[in-house]
């Protein structure tokens, strides 16, 4: 949890940075999303989500930070060498790809419109070439997809022995 409200708050001081609209926006949504998806956790009182959440956006932003001081790529504006890949898209991807596996689409979809946007602004704004945003989509999809798991409110699962054939159902509300 610490390192959630520590990666926000490193978000937060480049939003006051932002120059143009499409950056200020952008910039809100990279920490819009993953704080929507980890408030999902609390709307549904899914306590096992929000533990996979927190694996999921730690190891999201881990690998980011790990990658950009390895990599060392030039931003596009020549400002730094901390392009690859984008941590703004990881960060917003991995929100919406939680909400996605854990909830499922339909919750999912202003997520991802959300995190497309988020990468659209970083290249829009000249901070990341699109290989960077690329490369930060698929960490966030890919952490999300590996520790997140399915809520179902609904667990149906076959019973068989020799003795005895039925289905156990299970209701959790």
């Amino acid at each position: 949890m610490k390192l959630f409200f520590c990666a926000i708050c490193i978000l937060l001081g480049t939003c006051a940075n932002a120059k143009s609209n499409t950056e200020k926006l952008g910039d809100f949504l990279t920490f819009a999303v993953p704080a929507t998806a980890y408030g999902s956790t609390y709307y549904f009182d899914d306590e096992e989500g929000r533990m996979e959440f927190y694996k999921v956006y730690g190891v999201t932003m881990l690998s980011t930070v790990a990658l950009k001081y390895t990599v060392r790529a030039k931003r596009p504006d020549n400002d730094d060498r901390d392009s690859f890949p984008s941590g703004h898209t990881a960060s917003a991807m991995a929100g919406a790809t939680f909400v996605h596996k854990r909830y499922g689409l339909a919750q999912a979809l202003p997520l991802y419109a959300g995190a497309i946007y988020t990468g659209y602004s970083r290249i829009h704004v000249n901070r990341h070439h699109p290989r960077d945003v690329l490369a930060g989509t698929l960490l966030g999809i890919a952490s999300a997809w590996y520790f997140s798991t399915s809520y179902e409110k609904v667990h149906i699962v076959p019973m068989v022995d020799s003795t005895y054939q039925g289905v156990h159902v299970n209701f959790s509300f």
